[in-house]
């Protein structure tokens, strides 16, 4: 069968769905990458075996004229690729792509990774966009989603129904190539790791008030930030701002990298200060490479965590208790700090494996096209 993952990045399929394609490809189906081109989009090709197609989708904004020319390019595409299962992921696919697999006659799976500002902010343009999530769900196949309270808003809204949801633990994660150390090494200074973009509602000014109060309590405390500036829209930090804030000297800027894993393993504990998220790959990451975690007390950040046990909850848009809790995880006995990221390691193992993911995909993929099977010859 032929398969099409539609995001709104190429870099996100690369990121975050490689697994998917190589477990889809393993069980005989050709994978189409349908996303908007950038740096990873060769790669897509020459290292993981997709036939890429580029589309043309801006990411934020929700110009009605513009969305509707843009579910006009998700049909022609399904149309013109004619895939037997799309497979989508971020909230324009999820939508737009959604309506052009219905007029295209293909099956669709959606996942909700993340609800973004639509559900944080109150204005027109989340009811809009609620209306259009309405709409639009009422023709997937299936809806996953990645924690139980994104799913629980979508059915108290009435955007979905029941029938068609489910869960899964994010994009879960391969347990096997991301391992803990052999020997266990408290870094000397403490190191602290946040992986994110530089957006507002990842709570990186949280993060940045944080530091500064880490630091002044024990100086000498590495406080690092991995992660690209994004300044659009109103949620990215402006570069302006965020080297004015890189200039006290408390946050470590390490830019952006392709070797996650080389920076977790060599930090003490990774933080997430997050308003809101679907089930952070980079919590999973840092989990299942043994590392204690700290992170806001709130959907998809909470899954990650039992308080106490392998990390620290802690209130979210709150620098000073992010602060408190960090100190906490610091001053830790070398034997409880790796007792806690022991705890980690356990919790990705038995909660997060992305077999758990994978398994339920090619069950839904089959089920689709089935179904499709069954309904076509009537239609």
């Amino acid at each position: 069968m032929r398969v099409a993952i539609v995001i709104n990045t190429s870099w996100n399929i690369w990121n975050f769905r490689r697994s998917l394609v190589k477990a889809l490809q393993a069980a005989g189906h050709e994978v189409l990458a349908i996303a908007p081109p950038d740096d990873y989009s060769a790669r897509l090709e020459t290292e993981l075996g997709c036939r890429y197609v580029p589309i043309r989708m801006e990411n934020k904004g929700t110009n009605p004229v513009k969305d509707a020319q843009l579910t006009r390019r998700f049909y022609q595409v399904y149309r013109r690729e004619r895939p037997d299962v799309v497979l989508q992921y971020t909230i324009k696919p999820n939508i737009y792509g959604t309506l052009a697999a219905r007029i295209a006659g293909i099956p669709c799976v959606n996942n909700v990774s993340g609800l973004g500002t639509v559900f944080l902010i109150q204005n027109l343009v989340s009811r809009v966009a609620l209306g259009l999530y309405r709409f639009a769900f009422k023709f997937p196949h299936r809806v996953f989603f990645q924690n139980d309270d994104d799913r629980q808003l979508f059915l108290q809204h009435r955007l979905v129904r029941p029938e068609i949801t489910d869960l899964l633990p994010g994009s879960g994660i391969d347990v096997q190539r991301f391992q803990p150390a052999t020997e266990f090494k408290r870094q000397q200074p403490f190191t602290f790791l946040m992986i994110a973009r530089v957006l507002y509602e990842k709570g990186i000014e949280e993060y940045f008030e944080a530091a500064r109060i880490v630091r002044e309590a024990m100086p000498g405390t590495r406080v690092q930030l991995l992660g690209g500036i994004d300044e659009s829209g109103n949620i990215g930090v402006k570069r302006v701002v965020f080297e004015q804030w890189l200039q006290a000297g408390n946050i470590e800027y390490l830019g952006t990298s392709d070797n996650v894993a080389e920076h977790i393993g060599r930090a003490d504990c990774v933080v997430l200060p997050s308003y809101r998220e679907g089930t952070p790959k980079t919590l999973l990451e840092a989990a299942a490479m043994g590392k204690p975690i700290v992170t806001t007390d709130v959907p998809g950040c909470r899954e990650t965590v039992i308080d106490q046990y392998n990390g620290l909850l802690c209130q979210v848009r709150n620098g000073p208790d992010l602060a408190d809790k960090m100190l906490q995880v610091l001053r830790l006995s070398d034997q409880a700090l790796h007792a806690m990221g022991q705890a980690s390691r356990q919790l990705a193992v038995e909660k997060f494996d992305e077999r758990i993911v994978l398994e339920k995909y090619l069950r839904v993929v089959t089920e689709a096209t089935q179904a499709r099977r069954r309904v076509a010859p009537g239609t």
